[in-house]
């Protein structure tokens, strides 16, 4: 067989959930073609007649398919460091939504920025995810709320995709906050994103996925109803901000439409999280924004590993409550605060981040016939990778075997 590119002597943390090699494999080789992984075995058994244009000694080191980040919000203008200082001397999200800064502050920032503008800041942040071995990125709009903001954000994550070595899934969060001019109409913003924006989105193919922020001081359950079901009659996959300040049913309300995920889930009760599992639909942990907001309420990990609910990780990447870009340190904040093992925080942010993704049969594990989407890190054990804190010990970041 001839391979573009092999790699031997390497720690393989393929991260498959069955198979000979769902354990870590010690000392094994990984072949490449057509960015395809089409060999993973002992090294000791490589077959004489395996050959490689390429062949890289990997002195040991360790393996891991390349990290997913399935839920950011890298594409928005402006920043809002005034509203962190506003939170360190007291004042709550809510407050600060409720008081018309939040999400709307960075709408009127990211509205007056050009499509070359929301690219070019957007960059840096994806340059940082890069740095530490992601080759998928989910990016969500919602910072527009009008009809060619929302198309500006979505195209420049689509460019992102262009300007760098990366997998870019694109979503669609037109559900994300109330537009100041529609404050006095919603159930036509509501009609206005079902009716307009879906269609127009789904024609177009701007959009890999539909989102919305099932919240208090967001979007009614029912609100999200009547957008969750025009998307999937247009066949779009749905994706929920749910339950991350109360608990409005949102993780069973994700599952009731076959939700790719339901992300936060602060306030998820059991039954929300067996709802979860009955769908497959995966709970998408944030830990960036607990941390930031400093929230007291954790997600029910013990009730989502009793029902069998997947458990991805994200950075959240967003300018007002998780203005984090490094999936280390999000493994790090899942294992302290939320308890999390390792090999969850592991699976988190590869295999169950492309479940969340939808994309779990072409990424997310070392296996033949999936994305040659890679990372070889210079460590000697797998749980550095949660353990460390500011380290970065990547060595090198395949993107589809190049």
């Amino acid at each position: 067989m001839q391979m573009d590119r092999l790699w031997r002597h390497v720690n393989l943390a393929t991260m498959a959930e069955t198979g000979p090699f769902a354990q870590p494999l010690r000392q094994g080789s990984l072949g490449v073609k057509d960015g395809r992984i089409v060999h993973i075995g002992p090294d000791a058994d490589l077959p004489a007649s395996i050959k490689a244009l390429e062949e890289i000694d990997c002195e040991g080191r360790w393996m891991t398919p390349g990290l997913i980040d399935c839920h950011t919000h890298l594409v928005h203008g402006g920043h809002r460091a005034r509203e962190f200082e506003m939170r360190l001397a007291g004042a709550s999200y809510e407050e600060i939504a409720r008081a018309g800064g939040g999400i709307l502050s960075t709408v009127k920032a990211t509205r007056a920025a050009s499509e070359d503008g929301l690219v070019a800041s957007a960059l840096p942040r994806l340059d940082a995810l890069l740095a530490e071995g992601v080759t998928t990125a989910e990016i969500k709009s919602g910072y527009g709320l009008d009809r060619v903001t929302e198309w500006n954000c979505l195209r420049a994550a689509r460019r992102l995709g262009k300007e760098r070595a990366v997998t870019i899934r694109t979503t669609y969060l037109g559900a994300h906050a109330l537009p100041p001019e529609w404050r006095d109409n919603r159930a036509g913003y509501v009609a206005f994103v079902a009716d307009e924006m879906l269609p127009a989105l789904a024609e177009a193919g701007l959009a890999d996925a539909v989102d919305a922020f099932c919240e208090g001081i967001a979007f009614t359950p029912e609100e999200t109803a009547t957008i969750f079901a025009r998307a999937r009659a247009l066949g779009l996959p749905v994706k929920l901000h749910a339950d991350q300040l109360s608990n409005l049913g949102g993780a069973a309300l994700a599952a009731a439409h076959g939700a790719l995920s339901a992300d936060h889930c602060e306030y998820t009760d059991a039954q929300g999280a067996e709802a979860m599992a009955r769908a497959g639909t995966v709970a998408v942990l944030l830990p960036g924004a607990f941390y930031f907001l400093r929230e007291t309420q954790k997600p029910p990990v013990e009730a989502f590993r009793a029902a069998g609910t997947r458990m991805a990780l994200a950075t959240d990447c967003n300018p007002g409550s998780s203005p984090l870009t490094s999936l280390l340190l999000t493994m790090n904040m899942a294992a302290t605060f939320f308890r999390m093992t390792v090999p969850e925080c592991l699976a988190g942010v590869t295999r169950e981040a492309a479940h969340a993704l939808g994309l779990h049969h072409e990424t997310g594990t070392l296996e033949a016939g999936k994305r040659a989407d890679l990372a070889v890190w210079s460590i000697s054990d797998p749980a550095e990778l949660v353990y460390r804190i500011g380290f970065n010990p990547l060595h090198q970041r395949i993107w589809r075997g190049a």
